[in-house]
């Protein structure tokens, strides 16, 4: 195989074209059987395989900085760059990052996982490169890059850190390279109007008609010569240029140059070669196919954007299907609810599938808005129509949420209207890795006056808590894990109390010993760790708090009073998260002779891995909490 004498890009330098046009081959095979087996993204990067080795081919990495924006079509890039004897390992515990990742080879650039970054990151980095030049920082001379490029899907333009990076670099007016990667796709299909504009133009009727049609009339005039084919040319390049989306990039001082066959190899790299030395900012404007060279990515690539293992004979996903994911359960509840109150509407960034909100779209398009990759827009385009009586739902992944803070405190929570947030991905999400652990959302959301937050253990109580929060009048956060619902055969033997009032916990089990008082996910690890206490003659209460703003305090002081043992679980940060409030709580009620233990994330970005994996790594599977109660009961006995 090709792939086995790469061990740097200066390997690809001594292939020719057809043998380049092998490697590619080489690649999707090897991309599409990993990911069968560890599961990953798939369609994004089979997309990019010609473009990768074409980049790679032109420019001269690691010197010649190459930035993927989100990261997650960089597999080809870490094949060619010295990482495919460990390709196996990637999104496992401790191997390669299905990201970018800046402590793992030096051919990443800049550590992306987030869309619509890679603009201003590149820019950052070639001013630096001036500054250092023109300050002679002798200590960092060694680091100065050559070329930056950016490469960034038409997805991810429809962010605007984007445009701000785009509007920044045309003033700075640096040899700035912009590769945008149009495939007509994000996550789900691109939405919006600078996307239909770019899809619009390069497909629509009027200019592939005046093209056919400007030929055909040329050709059929007899004796005219090379003069008069070359001015007709010249005039429909000057046509295309005032139809074609390069316009708005030369108005925001980009060179444009495209659009170019995106698989093609031999084009792509003659063009970056012609460009490489360009002045000013550039941008390349590359159409490729995403899920390009696997039948079912390409029929299929939202379903396989970011797919669990899978069958590569038939493209079947592998795994219960008979579960549903928490995602599913919040998706149909919301579109049953939808059919009884017209004033519910559903929004969301680029995330419709992945959000459970398939079917609500179908059933409700005229309330349904994917406003693309676009966070804080989509929280203020919310606060918009809560403002005029509509009971709007915001359902976007808990790290994706992050970048929409201050417009959920500004727009949203201050004048308090009824949003509610669907937090998807909430807590541990695993394979994915630090850009993808949604770990922070209880303590950015918790410090916001007028939100309500809480946290189902399973599917009953999402659909409970999406009913109550719709009837809130003011803001409020839902926030559900990823993946299917777990624990399900002790949904049935545990205790059901119909959620009815906010700031409710409940008791699930009772005893004297221990309290053991659990939110969300791990509310059914804390059951299990209590039937294992129970068989040491432990006998441990269990509460499911439900609520992490409002706490439920008379309940929490009545615990506090009789049992004097606490211990807190979450899969959030420690910081300023479930148990920091009920300790503050405590705090404030002058409650002081309860021993407390807290369980959760400790102050690190949590790594890639399973979710078992990681859960037993910070304590809160059920041997964790089992492990950590005992813990606390012999202190507290040896401090009697």
């Amino acid at each position: 195989m090709l792939i086995e004498k790469i061990q740097s890009p200066d390997d690809l330098k001594t292939l020719s074209v057809e043998e380049l046009n092998k490697l590619s081959e080489e690649l999707r095979d090897i991309i599409v059987e990993r990911v069968s087996v560890n599961g990953g993204h798939l369609s994004s990067n089979l997309g990019v395989i010609e473009l990768t080795i074409a980049l790679h081919y032109a420019f001269n990495s690691p010197v010649d900085k190459i930035i993927w924006d989100v990261g997650h079509q960089s597999y080809a890039h870490k094949l060619i760059t010295g990482r495919y004897e460990k390709f196996d390992t990637i999104r496992k515990h401790k191997g390669l990052s299905g990201f970018p990742k800046i402590d793992e080879s030096p051919h990443d650039a800049f550590g992306t996982g987030h869309s619509s970054t890679a603009i201003s990151a590149a820019l950052g980095i070639i001013e630096a490169r001036d500054i250092i030049k023109k300050s002679q920082i002798s200590n960092l001379k060694s680091q100065i890059p050559n070329k930056v490029i950016a490469v960034i899907g038409d997805g991810a333009l429809t962010g605007g850190l984007a445009f701000e990076g785009l509007n920044n670099a045309g003033q700075l007016k640096k040899d700035l390279i912009v590769i945008l990667n149009d495939n007509e796709m994000s996550i789900s299909p691109n939405v919006g109007a600078l996307s239909a504009y770019l899809n619009r133009i390069l497909t629509g009727d009027f200019y592939q008609k005046f093209k056919k049609e400007s030929k055909a009339f040329i050709e059929s005039i007899p004796k005219l010569g090379g003069p008069f084919s070359k001015i007709a040319q010249k005039a429909e390049e000057t046509l295309k240029g005032l139809l074609l989306p390069g316009m708005l990039f030369e108005e925001l001082g980009f060179n444009y140059i495209g659009p170019i066959e995106g698989h093609n190899i031999e084009l792509l790299i003659e063009t970056f070669k012609k460009i490489k030395n360009t002045e000013g900012p550039t941008l390349i404007h590359i159409i490729t196919k995403k899920g390009k060279g696997y039948e079912f990515s390409e029929k299929d690539p939202c379903v396989f954007h970011g797919v669990g293992p899978f069958e590569v004979e038939t493209g079947d996903l592998m795994g219960d299907k008979t579960i549903p994911s928490f995602s599913e359960v919040f998706g149909k509840s919301l579109t049953g609810l939808a059919e009884h109150d017209k004033r519910i509407v559903a929004i969301t960034a680029a995330m419709k599938e992945g959000t459970g909100l398939e079917c609500f779209a179908g059933r409700y398009p005229d309330r349904f808005y994917d406003v693309g990759i676009a966070e804080p827009h989509a929280v203020t385009f919310a606060a918009g129509l809560a403002s005029q009586g509509l009971r709007p739902v915001v359902a976007i992944y808990s790290t994706f949420l992050q970048r929409g803070y201050d417009e959920i405190i500004h727009d949203v929570c201050l004048q308090n209207l009824p949003v509610v947030f669907a937090i998807d991905r909430a807590g541990i999400v695993g394979e994915d890795g630090p850009t993808h652990q949604g770990v922070f959302d209880l303590s950015y959301l918790r410090g916001i006056p007028n939100l309500v937050v809480m946290a189902p253990r399973d599917e009953r109580e999402m659909s409970e808590m999406l009913k109550l929060a719709l009837e809130h009048n003011g803001p409020s956060a839902i926030r559900y894990p990823r993946g299917k619902i777990s624990f399900k055969s002790q949904v049935s033997s545990s205790k059901k109390t119909e959620i009815t009032e906010i700031g409710k916990a409940e008791i699930l089990k009772e005893g004297d010993d221990i309290a053991l008082i659990a939110i969300g996910s791990t509310v059914y690890p804390a059951l299990s760790a209590s039937e294992k206490l129970e068989k040491e003659g432990i006998n441990a209460t269990v509460i499911n708090a439900r609520f992490v703003k409002p706490l439920d305090k008379a309940l929490i002081f009545s615990i506090a009073a009789k049992i004097k043992r606490i211990v807190t679980v979450e899969d959030n940060v420690l910081t300023g998260g479930f148990g920091s409030a009920v300790l503050e709580y405590l705090n404030s009620a002058d409650i002081h002779d309860v021993k407390i233990k807290t369980l959760g994330i400790s102050d690190e970005f949590v790594e890639q891995g399973s979710q078992a994996i990681l859960r037993k790594k910070y304590g809160i599977d059920d041997e964790g909490i089992y492990r950590e109660s005992k813990a606390l009961l012999s202190v507290f006995t040896t401090v009697i």
